[in-house]
Parts: C-alpha cells; sequence; structure tokens
C-alpha cells in the first residue's frame, strides 16, 4: 500500500519577504534557479498545495517540498544554495570588494581606464579572475557612452505638442518634420570599380577625390512617409526660405501646414520669422532646447543618390495626394555600416544633358523608391550622397 505524500508546510510572508521575493522575480540579471525558487514560495504563500505548483511551474514536486520547507525552516538564508564541494575559496569577499571598489572609484596612472590585466597586476588576482568578477558585477570599463538631458522649461509642453502632431494630426492639416544636413561631402574614387565577379568581392580604391561639399534640406511627411528635398551650396537664412519656398509650392493651399524644426539659429532669423507671419495656415512647433530626436526626419536616415554630375536621382512627385494614400514606397530604414550593407535605393537614370565637368546640387521635390546600386556612399544622420560611376 503506498504511502499517503506529507501534507504541505503553510508558508506566511511578511511584508519584507514578499517585497524581497518579488524583486527578485522581476531582477533583470538573476539566477533561474533562484528566481524559481522564489515563484515557488510566492504560489505556496498563496496557500497553492505541492501539486498545484508543481503543475503550473513544470518542476518536480520533490523540488517544490524541498525548497517550501527550507524556507519555512530558515526564511530568505533557506533558498541559498548549500556549500559545494571541492576546493575552498582563494578569493575571499573583501578581496572582491576591494577590486569592485577600484574598477568604480580610481584610473589607472597614465591611462583612461583599467584593463583586466591592469587591475590584475594593482589587485595581486590573475587576469581571469578580474574578468571573472567584472562580469558577475556587469562592470565594463572600456566601454562609454553618451547623453544629454534638456534643460528646456517647456520641454513636457513641446513634447506632448510634436508628440500629439504625430498620433493624432488635424483634420485637412500636413505635419512636416523639416531639417538639414550641411556640409555633406561628395567624394568620388580615384579609379573605377572593379565589379562583383563569382568567388570575388566588388573592389574599390582606398583613396578618393573631393568634390566639394553641398547642404541638404529636407522636409518629412510624417503621415505619407514622403520627402519634399532641395540641395543648396550653403546653410543660412536665405536658402532655408527658398526651401519653404519650395515646400509651400508642393503643397495645396487648402491643407494647414504644421511644421517640426529644431532650434536652429536658421530658423529663428527675422527673414524666417516674417515669412512665417505672413502666411496663417503654417504653424511653427519647436523641439525641445537638445531634443532634435523629436523630429522624425532626424531619426528616419533617408538616402538621396547623386550622379557625378550632382543630379539627384530621384523621381519628382507631380502631384500631391492626401496622406491616407501615399503615393511612394514607404522609407526604409537606413543599413547598419557593421553589417556591410548598401542601402536599397531606385531611381531612373540622370539625363545626359546634366552632365557637367564640375559637381551641381540641385534636386525637386522627390520621393525615395528602392533600388540596388554598387555606388560608393557616404552615411551621416539624416542624408546620404552617392556619386555613381560614368
Amino acid at each position: 500500500m503506498a504511502m499517503a505524500a506529507p501534507k504541505a508546510v503553510r508558508i506566511e510572508l511578511s511584508a519584507s519577504e514578499r517585497a524581497e521575493l518579488e524583486a527578485r522575480l522581476r531582477r533583470r540579471k538573476v539566477a533561474r534557479g533562484d528566481a524559481q525558487r522564489a515563484e515557488i514560495v510566492l504560489l505556496a504563500a498563496e496557500g497553492l498545495s505541492n501539486l498545484a505548483i508543481t503543475e503550473r511551474l513544470g518542476v518536480a514536486r520533490m523540488t517544490v517540498a524541498t525548497w517550501r520547507g527550507r524556507f519555512a525552516e530558515r526564511r530568505l538564508d533557506g533558498l541559498l544554495d548549500e556549500p559545494r564541494p571541492g576546493a575552498p575559496r582563494t578569493v575571499t569577499d573583501e578581496k572582491v570588494s576591494e577590486v569592485v571598489t577600484a574598477t568604480l572609484e580610481t584610473l589607472p596612472t597614465g591611462r583612461t581606464h583599467w584593463s583586466s590585466r591592469g587591475m590584475a597586476k594593482a589587485s595581486g588576482l590573475a587576469p581571469s579572475t578580474v574578468q571573472r568578477l567584472w562580469k558577475a558585477f556587469s562592470l565594463q570599463p572600456h566601454r562609454s557612452e553618451t547623453f544629454k538631458l534638456s534643460t528646456d522649461p517647456l520641454f513636457v509642453e513641446k513634447v506632448r505638442d510634436i508628440v500629439g502632431l504625430y498620433l493624432s494630426p488635424p483634420e485637412r492639416a500636413l505635419v512636416l518634420c523639416v531639417d538639414e544636413k550641411s556640409q555633406i561631402q561628395a567624394l568620388d574614387r580615384t579609379q573605377p570599380l572593379l565589379p562583383l565577379r563569382p568567388g570575388q568581392v566588388e573592389r574599390r580604391t582606398h583613396d578618393y577625390k573631393r568634390h566639394g561639399t553641398t547642404s541638404l534640406f529636407a522636409a518629412l511627411d510624417v503621415k505619407a512617409e514622403t520627402i519634399i528635398g532641395s540641395c543648396m551650396p550653403r546653410h543660412r537664412a536665405a536658402e532655408f526660405r527658398r526651401f519653404l519656398d519650395t515646400v509651400e509650392a508642393s503643397v495645396p493651399r487648402e491643407l494647414e501646414v504644421h511644421v517640426v524644426m529644431d532650434n536652429a539659429s536658421s530658423h529663428k532669423t527675422r527673414l524666417i520669422r516674417n515669412w512665417f507671419a505672413k502666411r496663417p495656415r503654417w504653424h511653427e512647433h519647436y523641439t525641445p532646447t537638445s531634443a532634435s530626436w523629436i523630429n522624425q526626419s532626424s531619426g528616419s536616415s533617408p538616402c538621396s543618390p547623386m550622379t557625378r554630375s550632382g543630379e539627384a536621382l530621384i523621381a519628382p512627385r507631380r502631384s500631391w495626394k492626401p496622406p491616407s494614400k501615399p503615393t511612394s514606397t514607404p522609407i526604409m530604414p537606413s543599413p547598419s555600416r557593421s553589417a556591410g550593407q548598401k542601402p536599397p535605393m531606385t531611381s531612373s537614370p540622370p539625363s545626359s544633358a546634366s552632365a557637367s565637368a564640375q559637381p551641381r546640387f540641385r534636386a525637386s521635390a522627390w520621393e525615395l523608391q528602392s533600388r540596388d546600386t554598387s555606388t560608393t556612399w557616404a552615411h551621416s544622420s539624416v542624408i546620404c550622397v552617392v556619386f555613381e560611376p560614368g
């Protein structure tokens, strides 16, 4: 006759114990076994039987009974692992604390950050031991990141205003994100490319020729994901006004226009303020200080292919349609440089009449399409300039 299973121990948790167990479940970097033990105890405190916990978590019934009993005897300390057999530890807790403190609060002489070998020499440990300690405490002294906090006193109000335009634009209105990319280098290789062949990748020279610089002005239609762009030789308020005239000519007069742009000095001159004051249907929305990331044109990173003569390989947008029926292919995100990929682009070939000895930079209203090209390209945060051989 089979023996009945022992009765499960009743578990009652204090507020501090419940908070600690729930924290272990939410913690991102915690051992799977520790999280499972905490969950077993929490379910046991809810009055579930060992069999019910077994069926819910998919573990053995003996596992549930073991951790339930150990918690009832020794509380949180009972959830810790027992000492393992083997050689005793040679690195004490004090030594671990010394290494972690030195990593966080000191710098080596004549160097910008600690290396595992440098810390090993300073602490008297093996480099592999230092690496294990850094991994256990998620320390990476060789890495650094940047940040910028906006000090704009109206940060919340501006973010709500601009995000509201993105999520719920007004009726019969067009939301445009306007931005510029200045000092775009027009580069070309010194010798023709060697094309792709079976067993041989495409090859190009490491050196290049400079063809000056250009500035791109772009207005992204947030709803339709199309772009109105123009290349100009300089980046001033006068060029920005000419670009606004280009945008105005591309937008039907019956629509209200909401322009999202950053706080560049060329956007706030008297020339630009007077331009907006004479057009009541145009509404300005400035991004918070040091928060240009909220401008969609800064994050989409479109690419404008250009020929050697400087003509933009872009399809002119002949007629505007409401945002609900976009006329262009959605903008593809820019590829990662680490992946070694090139941006897919499609365009019509440039006309022979546009060829010239010196590059000229100009572009009309355009929309990005998809094309696979083998040309060189220089990537930036807003635009890519591509020169094709030929």
